[in-house]
């Protein structure tokens, strides 16, 4: 049976990987945080956890040890707090943790390796964005995002190592961080309160965080290699998205359009598509 590690397993898109590689015949060794263990619950399908303080300071020699045995390695850590993740310098440890943890996963003998990009990754255009769209990160996130593949495409190759990564869109869903625009809407609905939002005119690539696991195992056990875009291929509004959720409960009185300020460097439309 094949043994799998994933990192990043409490995380948002993590956490549903997990949930998907215990429905299949995998074994899974996690790598988590210390003191996050308890976020996993039962121990269903794992064959052993290691932790540590901080994952991304670790040695080459250290992921080469965690490796042993190990056919294919899923790395969904990374730092994604709301509001600061963009523009923080933490990516850059981020970036440097990836590069010993695939240095040390080599040597150790993976024969695939999983990575999560993101669209941001893309120059944005008005049009749907293919896996061969030209990169133009604007900001430290989507730049460590960018050079995580590119270096990796060139160092995976000649060891023979099958290599995915899978671009993420808008994800929402089950364990969501109250502060993203879904939790959001739906925390002021419960809660009574007028929601206050742009004119919500931008046009996304929603899908959910559960239908976003399930295209990434899926392309993994497909021997996908290269690129893929985790994405539904179909583009909303910010407003439409809004008015859906505020219809489950017959509240769209409370949506607040205008008030808060357009952001000026977000782009009007952010759309994938599934194929080339």
């Amino acid at each position: 049976m094949k043994v799998i590690l994933l990192t990043g397993a409490t995380g948002f898109v993590g956490g549903q990987l997990l949930r998907e590689l215990r429905e299949g015949a995998y074994q899974i060794r996690l790598v988590l945080r210390e003191g996050s263990q308890s976020g996993i619950g039962n121990m269903k399908g794992i064959e052993s956890v290691i932790t540590t303080p901080d994952l991304f300071s670790e040695s080459s020699l250290w992921w080469e040890k965690a490796c042993e045995g190990i056919d294919t390695v899923i790395h969904s850590a990374w730092y994604a707090e709301p509001g600061k993740y963009l523009q923080s310098d933490i990516n850059l440890d981020c970036l440097i943790g990836t590069m010993n943890l695939v240095k040390g996963a080599a040597v150790a003998g993976i024969k695939k390796f999983v990575g999560l990009g993101t669209c941001f990754e893309y120059a944005m255009s008005d049009k749907p964005l293919t896996v061969d769209s030209p990169l133009e990160p604007l900001s430290p996130y989507a730049a460590a995002k960018a050079a995580s593949f590119i270096f990796l495409s060139e160092y995976l190759r000649p060891k023979k190592i099958n290599f995915l990564w899978c671009r993420l869109f808008y994800l929402y869903g089950e364990n969501e961080d109250a502060r993203r625009l879904v939790p959001y809407i739906r925390h002021k609905i419960m809660s009574n309160e007028p929601i206050e939002l742009t004119n919500g005119n931008q046009i996304r690539d929603f899908l959910d965080v559960k239908d976003a696991a399930k295209a990434i195992i899926q392309a993994m056990e497909e021997n996908v290699f290269g690129c893929k875009n985790i994405c539904s291929g179909v583009g909303i509004s910010v407003r439409e998205l809004a008015e859906r959720i505020a219809d489950e409960f017959g509240r769209r009185d409370l949506l607040r359009f205008g008030v808060r300020q357009e952001n000026l460097i977000d782009p009007p439309y952010v759309v994938g598509s599934r194929g080339k």
